[in-house]
């Protein structure tokens, strides 16, 4: 088979994530990640996935929120529970879908701070606006653009989350970068992401799943974490949750820029 280019592979997850919002859009649930074929990370069922989507959130999460943005859930963990978001800060969501995590944030940064949800597929932004209409959200904003190039100015955000979205990137450092040049100092990064065991190889992680299902272009726990520092993040810490294939874990990232929070990041 040959392999696929980078933009081949970008292609790929927009389509395969627009198809998951047009699927909940039609009063579906989606339907993705290595169980069902690799289309995209999830559940093919919500509420009986154990290791993908809104089974990773806790009833009083859940609760309060529109049905479509539950059904739309399609991460490996919940970057709400590692960020400890506080009272007036400024959130970014990188590939925020369908809108859960981004619409959690607003709920505990309260009417001071502000929740951005950065995603490329007109789909998921649709469907993660109407989300935020039905949950009377005023203090998000949903913007269009890529995780390797991030439509707002440096020293703008606190707390950087995202749920499984980093592995889906083909330029990881790109990444890192701008989670690095967006955030204030003492900024904190909080993302939960899949992650594969040291010892595997880029092709045997490919044997394990799809690119698209979050599976092949996994990082190892040392490329991650070198990933972080060479971007110029401190205090990295890596940890697995639970094993979602042979040797991948969904695991809980975190990070600052520099060494202590501070509260007097620039504002937008």
């Amino acid at each position: 088979m040959t392999e696929q280019t980078p933009e081949e592979v970008r292609e790929a997850v927009r389509v395969g994530y627009a198809a998951a919002a047009v699927k909940v859009l039609e009063g579906g649930v989606a339907s993705c990640g290595p169980q069902s074929g690799g289309d995209c990370c999830g559940p093919q069922a919500v509420e009986i996935d154990e290791g993908f989507g809104a089974g990773l959130y806790g009833a009083e999460d859940r609760d309060g929120l529109p049905a479509e943005a539950v059904a739309a859930s399609l991460g490996c963990g919940n970057p709400l529970a590692v960020a400890e978001l506080r009272e007036g800060e400024r959130v970014l969501d990188l590939g925020s879908g369908g809108g859960i995590d981004v619409l959690l944030s607003a709920r505990r940064v309260g009417p001071r701070g502000r929740a951005y949800g950065l995603d490329m597929t007109d789909e998921m932004l649709a469907l993660a606006r109407a989300n935020a209409q039905k949950a009377g959200a005023t203090n998000v904003e949903f913007l269009k653009g890529t995780i390797e190039s991030v439509p707002l100015p440096a020293n703008s955000i606190d707390v950087v989350i995202s749920n499984c979205v980093i592995n889906l990137s083909v330029d990881k450092p790109a990444v890192f970068a701008e989670m690095f040049r967006v955030l204030g100092l003492g900024g904190r990064v909080g993302v939960t992401d899949v992650v594969a065991e040291d010892h595997l190889t880029p092709d045997q992680r490919a044997e394990r799943g799809a690119y698209v299902g979050c599976i092949a272009g996994a990082l190892s726990f040392a490329e991650y974490r070198q990933g972080l520092e060479d971007a110029g993040f401190t205090d990295v810490e890596i940890t697995s949750t639970h094993q979602v294939a042979d040797g991948m874990h969904s695991a809980i990232v975190r990070a600052v820029k520099g060494s202590s929070y501070s509260p007097t990041t620039r504002r937008l």
